[in-house]
């Protein structure tokens, strides 16, 4: 199998949701930041993962946090490459979690398969390589950079306002040269939303359907599940102690057939979307279903959750 088909194999169908493990070979990420202080480390915990679950290892080299400072190119370069390359070599599917062609060039070259864009199609020329490359390519939504993304989470009706964002990003992701059948879409959790944004959006999966495109969606450890389950005092659950209420979104998420989700426990993850699958086919035999159609599901799904309208939250999420 040449790379290029194994790239594309990812997006075919397996009859459950994807896991894609998190490692953030970084000293600043929210969550893992420091915890991969050598590349070795950060190999090891990837090849871990894959045995516990993972069918992706997603490897970033600079943080994406709320308020994080950007990182030298060839810094981030410095990160990643050693770890993209060690875990291709075992074997293992990567995406690299980048923004920039230089280092999503050398991460393919050094057998990554997917390109994790988290800038919303900012780079043109990171499309290009994508383009050239003929590989998987995650757009996701965003609002300006991480430093100042949180001053741009205002929307009148969220759900409606990322989707028609994200169609028209898609629209410059395909006129850049990037073949439909190559692009997955990524609603951005956490990446200039409040809490309640990411509420609604989770509860109106549905909507992404008109995208017609695989769905991967990052709710691990964020902040939005620690202030959900703030204390008494009303501070909020450390990231490290989130992953309980992560695999509930797991669950609810797979259960309407979205292409991934992103975490950072594997094990848990990789569990939860197996008992969906598993609860699914109990209750009728499994129908396999492309990732480019499975509209009726995302819409039957959303259908309801929500009795307060596309723009609201779970009572008590705000």
């Amino acid at each position: 199998m040449t790379p290029e088909q194994a790239s594309h194999s990812l997006l075919e169908p397996v009859g459950r949701t994807r896991v894609m493990g998190v490692i953030n070979a970084t000293p600043d990420s929210f969550s893992d930041g420091g915890t991969y202080a050598t590349a070795v480390a950060a190999v090891r915990a990837g090849l871990a993962m894959a045995a516990d679950g993972a069918d992706i290892i997603d490897v970033g080299g600079e943080s994406t946090r709320p308020g994080a400072a950007r990182v030298d190119p060839d810094e981030e370069l410095r990160r990643v490459l050693p770890v993209v390359t060690e875990l291709a070599a075992a074997g293992v599917a990567v995406s690299v979690d980048t923004t920039r062609r230089t280092v999503a060039e050398a991460a393919l070259a050094a057998g990554a398969a997917i390109i994790n864009d988290v800038s919303g199609a900012a780079d043109r020329d990171l499309l290009t390589l994508a383009a050239e490359r003929g590989v998987p390519y995650v757009l996701m939504h965003a609002r300006g950079a991480s430093a100042n993304m949180s001053t741009r989470a205002v929307y009148g009706d969220v759900v409606s306002e990322v989707v028609a964002e994200l169609r028209e990003r898609l629209g410059v992701v395909v006129a850049a040269g990037v073949a439909p059948e190559n692009v997955i879409i990524d609603p951005g959790i956490g990446f200039a939303k409040k809490a309640r944004h990411n509420w609604a959006l989770l509860a109106h999966m549905g909507a992404f359907a008109a995208l017609d495109q695989p769905l991967l969606v990052g709710t691990s450890r964020k902040s939005f599940l620690g202030s959900l389950l703030a204390d008494a005092d009303g501070r909020s659950r450390p990231a490290a102690d989130r992953d309980d209420a992560t695999q509930a979104t797991t669950a609810l998420l797979a259960a309407t057939g979205v292409w991934a989700v992103r975490v950072h426990a594997v094990r848990a993850a990789a569990d939860a979307v197996r008992v969906v699958q598993a609860w699914q086919g109990a209750r009728a035999p499994w129908q396999p279903h492309d990732a480019r159609t499975r509209s009726a599901r995302l819409r039957s799904a959303a259908g309801g959750s929500d009795p307060g309208g596309p723009g609201r939250p779970p009572a008590g999420a705000a």
